[in-house]
């Protein structure tokens, strides 16, 4: 089983965004079986609380499905808990390397690289376009599915 964990700062737009855009992509490929697929924060500021009210329209928008749940912070144990460690901007690497000291196993990655891209998911929570960070994670989703 390939386990994934999506990560940005609060862990209610991006991450999660990303967590059900994935889930919905390895059900429809008929792989669903073979992940373990969750999202987490590098910061603590929104701890217990559920997805941004933006994120929640997008996946709805765009038929994706999701539930509750409460936002999470990264812990050490993640580190060899998951086999992908998927960050949405080069602030979460950072963050995320030094939670895991320095990556030793290769496993934090952007997750716009798999698209070729070397460049940042804008955080909607700033830029309240959730429209662009939707059309970032699927192209995102859609190549590291392909990769693994």
């Amino acid at each position: 089983m390939k386990k994934i964990l999506f990560v940005c700062h609060g862990n209610i737009c991006r991450s999660p965004m990303a967590e059900f855009v994935m889930k919905k992509l390895v059900k429809d490929a008929g792989r669903e079986s073979e992940f373990l697929i969750e999202s987490a924060a590098t910061s603590t500021e929104e701890i217990g609380n559920d997805m941004h009210s933006g994120t929640k329209k997008k996946l709805t928008e765009m038929n994706i499905p999701f539930e509750k749940r409460c936002a999470r912070r990264i812990t050490a144990a993640d580190y060899n808990n998951y086999d992908y460690l998927i960050g949405m901007d080069v602030e979460n690497l950072y963050y995320m390397e030094r939670e895991w000291d320095k990556d030793p196993d290769d496993k934090v990655k952007l997750l716009l690289t798999f698209a070729g891209k070397d460049r940042d998911i804008a955080d909607p929570w700033y830029t309240g376009n959730f429209d662009k960070t939707y059309e970032d994670i699927i192209e995102g989703c859609r190549e590291f599915l392909k990769k693994i």
